[in-house]
């Protein structure tokens, strides 16, 4: 029970500074230097020995290299109309299934997801080339909104990501395995968003108007050739990744190399754009490296404290079957999810969560899928869900009826980590059979 005791006062500070402002960085050092001080009598002198080479080590991981890359190549992308020729080549390919362009929200960012990394810029990006196209030929809002919300969030779950690669450094484990546990996960989600679109589409065909574009098949012919920009990224980064010819942050450095050449070609990388992109990737990196640090020192706080290994033995005894551990985990992460941002909710969550997973036989590759989605669910749930601002600042409709919309496709992505959970292979398959079990 001191655990439950000190797991639970933990909660309270953490809730308490970044309730009063602080940013998370200070937030969660404040809280283990609180927690050190108060709860263990480690004098500040100590302390401060403890942070020292945490602080180093945990910045200066060579795995953490991948994330300013990846952030770069996203914002090079964002800034250029790579993004607009992802529209222009969906569009003839799906124009003839139920939903028309809706589906150019889910395969746009799908495909875009493959080259970001990021959440929030995956449905910023789309979001700014279909939210105006799809309301200009009236297809339902709150569809095209829902849908975008959803589809957005699997920037964090379809390689590569920023959340996995943090995830791989903390519980270290092989982030080219999480990568590659992501892509059938994120398939199998984008594959229900669609076919819930279709679907409703077929009831309601006023929700997906037919427009007077007619495409043939020339027409879908060089649509296909406006996606090459993002599949040849694709290929170069997964590819290199899965080949075992690069490690993640040596893939992460040739993408952005081929994303500078290509908008060169282009015409589309002027010096201010290249400037904004950089400057851009810096202030992101910042703040995830800021966060991974004190995150971190959280982590070793905690075993000074305790706190994981006495709270595993604690549900230990409650003799909870797996699922239903997976269940209160849901839980849990959802209502993390109401007040955290992703990166927050996995270093601070991780610490206490791994150990009971291990403990209970759950691979640490599936539970990395499993976090991933957890923290998906919290981009799209108010009050913090950080996908429904960047809609808000797209659309102009109000937080409260972007939620409304995407209420559809968090209820889909419950569905779709509920299948992953009863069939964990959908996401260690990949990985066994290109990575090896080793």
């Amino acid at each position: 029970m001191e655990a439950l005791f000190t797991g639970a006062v933990t909660l309270l500070l953490v809730f308490l500074y970044l309730g009063l402002g602080a940013w998370v960085f200070s937030g969660l050092m404040l809280v283990s230097v609180t927690g050190l001080y108060f709860l263990v009598d480690f004098p500040l002198d100590r302390i401060g020995a403890i942070v020292q080479p945490i602080v180093w080590r945990s910045a200066s991981t060579w795995e953490l290299a991948a994330i300013p890359m990846f952030v770069w190549m996203g914002e090079i992308i964002f800034r250029t109309d790579i993004s607009e020729r992802l529209f222009r080549g969906l569009s003839p390919l799906v124009d003839a299934v139920p939903g028309r362009l809706l589906h150019t929200n889910v395969a746009g960012c799908t495909l875009f997801a493959a080259v970001s990394g990021s959440s929030t810029a995956t449905t910023a990006t789309v979001g700014k080339i279909t939210a105006t196209a799809l309301t200009e030929r009236r297809y339902d809002t709150d569809l095209a909104i829902g849908s975008l919300a959803g589809a957005g969030s699997l920037g964090l779950l379809i390689p590569p990501s920023i959340v996995m690669i943090i995830y791989g450094v903390l519980a270290e484990v092989s982030i080219a395995k999480l990568f590659a546990a992501g892509v059938l996960p994120g398939l199998v989600i984008a594959g229900l968003y669609s076919g819930y679109i279709g679907v409703r589409c077929l009831f309601r065909p006023e929700h997906a108007p037919a427009g007077g574009e007619t495409y043939s098949w020339s027409d879908r012919a060089r649509g296909a050739f406006d996606l090459l920009p993002v599949l040849v990224l694709v290929v170069l980064v997964l590819g290199g990744i899965y080949s075992g010819l690069a490690t993640p942050s040596e893939a992460a450095a040739v993408g952005v190399a081929a994303t500078v050449v290509m908008s060169l070609g282009m015409g589309q990388l002027t010096w201010p754009i290249f400037v904004e992109s950089l400057m851009g990737a810096v202030k992101i990196s910042c703040m995830v490296c800021s966060i991974l640090v004190s995150a971190a020192f959280l982590s070793t706080a905690m075993g000074y404290l305790h706190v994981p290994a006495e709270l595993a033995d604690w549900i230990a005894t409650l003799d909870l079957t797996r699922y239903e551990l997976i269940f209160i985990l849901g839980l849990f992460y959802i209502v993390l999810g109401l007040f955290l941002d992703g990166i927050s909710i996995t270093v601070m969550s991780l610490p206490i969560t791994l150990p009971l997973i291990l403990q209970a036989g759950f691979d640490p590759i599936w539970f990395g899928v499993f976090l991933v989605v957890m923290v998906e669910l919290a981009q799209i749930t108010p009050p913090i869900g950080f996908n429904l601002f960047v809609l808000q600042g797209l659309t102009g409709h109000p937080v409260g009826r972007v939620a409304v919309a995407a209420f559809p496709f968090f209820v889909l992505m419950c569905v779709g980590i509920a299948v992953i959970t009863v069939y964990p292979q959908i996401a260690l398959w990949l990985p066994e059979v290109m990575l090896g079990s080793g």
